[in-house]
């Protein structure tokens, strides 16, 4: 994992659904936690989900949030 890698995941806006319009790292952690236990997408949208969750799981968003670009 790269450092773009991660700031595109966390800048990523969500295309679909109840949060559609919200950047990834804007996600509830229920969310997350709901598309880990059914299944992610494919592609790389699955692969941000699968990051964001992990981020929210191990409590790093204090971490990554200095990566968060204007809207």
């Amino acid at each position: 994992m790269n450092e773009e890698a991660l700031v595109d995941a966390v800048n990523q806006i969500m295309p679909f659904g109840k949060y559609k319009g919200r950047r990834l790292f804007e996600l509830p952690e229920p969310y997350l936690v709901w598309f880990h236990a059914n299944g992610y997408p494919n592609g790389k949208l699955g692969q941000q989900l699968a990051l964001m969750y992990e981020v929210k799981l191990n409590g790093l968003e204090s971490v990554v949030r200095p990566l968060l670009r204007e809207r």
